[in-house]
């Protein structure tokens, strides 16, 4: 199939044509988070080595424990929260830029009180995520 570029609009933090997804299967690993697949993984994306997803964590709610061996690369677009980086916990606020190392244990929040939104970069081809309890 032909590669074809294009625009996928936004309507504020939401896109046209993309689905909000499943976290994960497990639920009782995370609380109030839901993704989308914005680019990497479409009809004729291809020749992108990456995927571009974004995460919102509710207020409350959080995401897996969990560490792989990929890369994560992470920009804040809405609200205030928390990352754990192996022992060490920071908040992090809109614009702030997070990279997540391989095998970093790692997990973000939504404990300020408001939706935690971010993008996230990673390999196309990566290894599947090791949860923690």
């Amino acid at each position: 199939m032909a590669e074809t570029s294009r625009v996928r609009r936004g309507r504020g933090l939401r896109w046209e044509g993309v689905p909000i997804r499943r976290y994960k299967d497990d639920p009782s690993l995370f609380k109030e988070v839901q993704r989308q697949v914005l680019l990497g993984e479409g009809e004729g994306e291809q020749a992108l080595s990456f995927v571009v997803r974004y995460f919102e964590v509710g207020a409350g709610g959080y995401s897996t424990l969990e560490h792989h061996e990929h890369p994560h690369a992470v920009i804040v677009l809405r609200g205030r929260g928390s990352v754990r980086l192996d022992n060490e916990t920071t908040d992090i606020a809109p614009f702030d830029c997070v990279y997540v190392a391989p095998g970093t244990v790692h997990q973000f929040r939504g404990d300020r009180g408001e939706t935690l939104g971010f993008l996230c970069v990673v390999d196309r081809v990566r290894d599947r995520p090791q949860a923690l309890q």
